[in-house]
């Protein structure tokens, strides 16, 4: 039996969900994680074996976890892996630094390197206050050194997306092979669209949210923006009244959301991009940006449009000019299937069972 590990279970967001697939697939393999909080993730978790890290006692919570970001390389080494002859890690960050014990295999599934550490250096510096950016800089320059090194830890990589699989090569020097992440297409189903756009997001600087808000300015559409972060604050003092910030709202919310726009709009480069499949799922087309897992989940137009990255005037042009009535909510759907969980959960097991030599076995 493998033992699983996670960033951290906070919320249900894409990567949580992903991982709770994978756990499905072990329903008795004991799960460690730096951080947990029940409520946060929705029950997912209730009744699993779940160890934590001894910073769980300091509380941080879904708000305060990133101020711990030097702590987690050291706790995450020491979380008990010990003992288990194969471990499966879920990993933007840090879980892939477990240690597992010699001659054991160890298969990470990694969303992408720590971004802030690699291709997100200068957007987090850029950031940071001007007296605070020097240390900064000293603090990830450390966290990549030890990613670098963690990532010899791990026996196999399996990536998300191409762009992941791209990045595993770039950072770590390693390849990996590619297993698109579940998505729950179950609780979505085609609406009557209404005079809307929707940006699904954590609202952080890298998702560039704003891009899409000011497109959506300059086409004259609405839109409603649904998610909270650290950045939700600031785009609320500066946007307009045909911006709508919904924060984090329940399953059915989100789905009605989804059922009842014109079309969701993806502005960041993502490396897989969940919220463009349950759009899809609902029946919506998608306006992307032209790169990253958009390339994987997005048929241009068919299920969506594509556009440069970080090119608000495209990205208002294709929301001015774009008959989205056009857009047939079946083929969307029909594209959106090859995403669901059920998909995954065959692939995911299978290629862990390939990659380690066991029998293939799952509930």
């Amino acid at each position: 039996m493998p033992v699983l590990v996670h960033d951290y279970l906070l919320l249900m967001r894409g990567a949580e969900r992903s991982f709770a697939a994978i756990a499905s697939c072990w329903p008795d393999a004991p799960i460690c994680t730096l951080l947990y909080d029940a409520p946060g993730t929705r029950g997912a978790f209730e009744g699993r074996e779940l160890h934590v890290s001894y910073l769980q006692r300091l509380r941080p919570g879904p708000a305060g976890f990133r101020r711990l970001l030097p702590l987690y390389p050291r706790a995450v080494e020491r979380l008990p892996v010990g003992g288990h002859d194969l471990v499966i890690s879920s990993s933007s960050a840090f879980a892939h630094g477990v240690r597992p014990d010699k001659g054991s295999t160890h298969i990470c599934y990694c969303y992408t390197p720590f971004r802030y550490a690699w291709h997100e250096r200068s957007l987090a510096l850029q950031e940071a206050p001007r007296y605070a950016a020097p240390l900064l800089g000293r603090m990830l320059d450390r966290a990549r050194a030890w990613d670098l090194e963690a990532s010899r830890r791990v026996t196999h990589y399996i990536a998300i997306s191409e762009i992941a699989r791209e990045r595993i090569a770039d950072c770590y020097g390693r390849e990996s092979t590619v297993v698109y992440p579940p998505v729950e297409i179950e609780r979505f189903s085609a609406g009557e669209p209404e005079d809307f756009m929707l940006v699904v997001t954590e609202v952080v600087r890298h998702k560039r949210v704003e891009v899409a808000l000011d497109a959506a300015r300059r086409a004259g559409m609405k839109i409603k923006v649904v998610g909270g972060g650290p950045d939700l604050e600031r785009l609320k003092a500066t946007e307009n009244s045909s911006v709508e910030f919904l924060g984090r709202v329940t399953d059915s919310e989100l789905a009605d959301l989804y059922a009842r726009s014109r079309a969701l709009v993806l502005p960041n480069v993502e490396e897989f991009g969940i919220a463009a499949v349950e759009a899809q799922a609902a029946g919506r087309p998608v306006v992307a940006a032209a790169a990253g897992g958009a390339l994987e989940t997005v048929v241009d137009g068919e299920t969506g449009v594509l556009v440069p990255p970080g090119d608000v005037e495209a990205l208002a042009e294709a929301l001015r000019y774009t008959d989205f009535a056009r857009f047939r909510p079946e083929r969307s759907q029909e594209n959106a299937r090859r995403f669901s969980t059920e998909a995954f959960r065959e692939r995911f097991a299978a290629e862990v069972a390939r990659l380690s030599g066991t029998s293939q076995h799952r509930a």
